[in-house]
């Protein structure tokens, strides 16, 4: 009688402990699936990495000081696409809207899919850098060989001039590099698209650009 009572609450803690390891389990396993958000959320609001902000709006002012923006360009080794920016550096003053051109060219026989990632270096410039629109928003789609010019618009926010730590910084370095998608050869049209670029609120590469570096033909 007494063997039959000590047993029944044995196996009531091996029950709650069977509950909890399995609630341990599935914490973790919902934990690593919120990882990569949580972590992309982390550096979009510190600028950790390199990685820049994105802008709804303009700032209303712009600053004197000048600074350097130079664009960098790669792709992933099964991405049969050439890719490289249109001008590889421009001036800017902080505040001051830019527009700058990639330039993407398929050299298969297959329509592709690819998507652009992308941050800022010095990385500690991330959170100052913001774009307003850019074609790494958007998965793109070039046809058997297709030539297509992607921009994107920016500015340096002028808060950066208040951080004594970058004070040192006269140049940012712009780098992207495109990933082909999954299931990039058969993804429908309809599933990639360019950015479209409203005339209105967005500075020409020629005027932003002061002076001028060399240009890819």
């Amino acid at each position: 009688m007494t063997q039959g009572v000590s047993k029944a609450p044995r196996s009531l803690r091996n029950l709650g402990t069977g509950l909890v390891l399995s609630g341990v389990v599935c914490a973790m396993v919902g934990l690593s699936f919120a990882a990569v958000p949580l972590y992309r959320l982390f550096c979009q609001a510190t600028g950790f990495g390199g990685t820049t902000q994105v802008a709804e709006a303009l700032p209303e002012t712009v600053a004197e000081r000048v600074m350097t923006v130079r664009f960098n360009a790669d792709t992933a080794a099964d991405l049969p696409w050439r890719f490289q920016p249109v001008v590889r550096a421009m001036q800017v003053r902080v505040g001051e809207p830019g527009l700058a051109v990639y330039r993407a060219v398929n050299l298969s026989a297959q329509p592709v899919n690819g998507t652009a990632v992308f941050n800022v270096t010095p990385l500690k410039a991330g959170q100052y850098f913001s774009k307003v629109q850019c074609f790494c928003f958007d998965e793109q789609r070039l046809e058997p060989g297709e030539t297509a010019d992607m921009a994107v618009s920016f500015f340096i926010d002028p808060a950066i001039l208040e951080d004594r730590n970058l004070d040192d910084v006269k140049t940012i370095t712009l780098s992207y590099t495109f990933f082909r998608s999954v299931g990039g050869e058969d993804a429908p049209e309809e599933t990639a698209r360019k950015p479209e670029f409203p005339a209105a609120t967005l500075v020409s590469q020629q005027s932003a650009a002061r002076p001028r570096a060399e240009s890819f033909n």
